[in-house]
């Protein structure tokens, strides 16, 4: 009789949602886990024989996905959820938000709102963040803390802040922030210039040679609204994507963020630089940008991922809700009612993203050899029962409230539905500080 091999960890839920192969549902399956990684999937039977695992964790009415990736949000604005609602984008970012960033922005406020964001996500299921923001240092800090994967962008625009004086203090900044990361297993690092309107063509220039030199995607807002492709052609004479494809940019690991108003040759375009679309649904329709044509995105070829955006914009930092409006949005915008189904909405949420950040060879799927980036979501609740199809069940039925474990990198971060971070009550009385702040400062505008 063969010996057992020793596994730190077997996870044996009733539904497995692998990803690859795509359109896949296990049932009766166990993932083995060691050292991080994902060492084996296959039948429970087979397990049991094959495996001796130190510790077993047994989800008789859960559904097992990888984690979720975040493709695009400003973590640190959890800290300004509500604080401006009803207003068009621009509307909203001159009368609202950029005062108060204004007034605010800091190494402490983006460190305490990237945590406050961080448990948001975690507790989602989201075990990967894209994120944009100042301070990316003290926003890497604060996902380290939390044990949770992030690609921290370095964020570039011209005008001054309290974080930055110019495009190149931004550029300098950000890239010492990922020197000092470099070598940690969880953060890696993008460019990120905020938006076409915001970014000049040198900055942009500067932007190209970096994410070549360096290997560092991509990631900016892109044709979000119908005025910005307008400024565009008034300013420059051709539209934001056909400006920055002249100057190299479509040439990186480029993820365009919200993409709303494309027409078919511009999705052609995109997909035949291999780029990818942050599809944001949610923070889309509350700023009345528009519905993203992301029927002909899928049907060209086109990667798209889902974000949430800032809570700011949403007001949630949940990708059950986005998974959930983007396959409805789809369909009604298409007249297709087969528009992006639930495994191709999973997929999005999940290796989609991955790909997105060049981060697909480790996680996404559950395949052997990746990291154990796993999400549990309960479904024997009233509201999720009776269960015929677990994939249509995460798509339209169930949500957030149902994940019940994370793990990253096999390390549990959320256990029976508890956050296993412990210090909640650290932070709590310093986001009433900041609220207190933030009141004080719009009643002295």
């Amino acid at each position: 009789m063969h010996a057992r091999e020793p596994i730190d960890l077997l996870i044996a839920p009733k539904w497995l949602i692998p990803i690859e192969p795509a359109g896949v549902t296990l049932e009766d399956h166990a993932v083995a886990i060691r050292n991080g990684v994902i060492h084996a999937v296959c039948p429970l039977a087979e397990a049991e024989q094959r495996f001796d695992a130190r510790e077993r964790v047994s989800l008789q009415d859960h559904v097992l996905i990888p984690g979720m990736v975040n493709l695009h949000t400003h973590a640190a604005m959890n800290l300004m959820r509500g604080i401006a609602n009803d207003l068009p984008l621009m509307r909203w970012l001159q009368e609202a938000i950029w005062p108060a960033e204004a007034a605010c922005v800091s190494a402490e406020f983006v460190r305490d709102g990237t945590l406050l964001a961080g448990i948001e996500m975690l507790r989602g299921g989201i075990t990967c963040a894209n994120e944009m923001y100042f301070h990316p240092d003290a926003a890497a800090s604060a996902f380290a803390e939390l044990g949770m994967r992030a690609m921290i962008g370095v964020t570039v625009i011209e005008f001054p802040t309290a974080y930055a004086s110019d495009a190149d203090d931004y550029l300098r900044k950000g890239l010492a922030a990922r020197d000092h990361w470099r070598d940690h297993s969880l953060i890696q690092f993008s460019l990120a210039p905020h938006a076409p309107y915001t970014v000049s063509d040198r900055s942009f220039e500067r932007i190209v040679q970096y994410a070549h030199e360096l290997g560092m995607p991509v990631h900016m807002h892109l044709h979000e609204t119908r005025d910005e492709i307008a400024e565009s052609q008034s300013r420059h004479g051709i539209r934001p994507l056909a400006r920055i494809q002249s100057l190299g940019l479509l040439d990186t690991d480029f993820i365009a963020v919200h993409a709303v108003h494309l027409d078919l040759n511009e999705i052609d375009i995109l997909a035949a630089h291999n780029c990818s679309i942050a599809h944001c649904p949610t923070s889309n329709m509350k700023l009345a940008s528009g519905a993203a044509p992301l029927a002909s995105m899928n049907k060209r070829g086109l990667r798209v991922g889902l974000g949430t955006d800032g809570a700011a914009s949403n007001n949630r930092l949940d990708l059950f809700q986005e998974m959930r409006h983007a396959a409805l949005l789809a369909k009604v915008t298409s007249g297709d009612a087969a528009a992006f189904p639930a495994h191709t909405a999973l997929r999005a949420a999940t290796l989609d993203g991955a790909a997105a950040l060049r981060l697909d060879e480790t996680i996404g799927s559950i395949v052997p050899g990746k990291a154990a980036d796993l999400t549990a979501v309960a479904l024997n609740s009233l509201e999720c029962s009776p269960c015929f199809d677990p994939a249509s069940h995460l798509l339209y039925a169930a949500g957030r409230e149902h994940v019940t474990h994370v793990w990253i990198a096999g390390q549990a971060r959320i256990k029976d539905g508890a956050m296993l971070w412990d210090r909640n009550k650290e932070l709590l009385p310093r986001l009433s500080m900041w609220q207190t702040f933030l009141k004080t400062s719009a009643k002295s505008q």
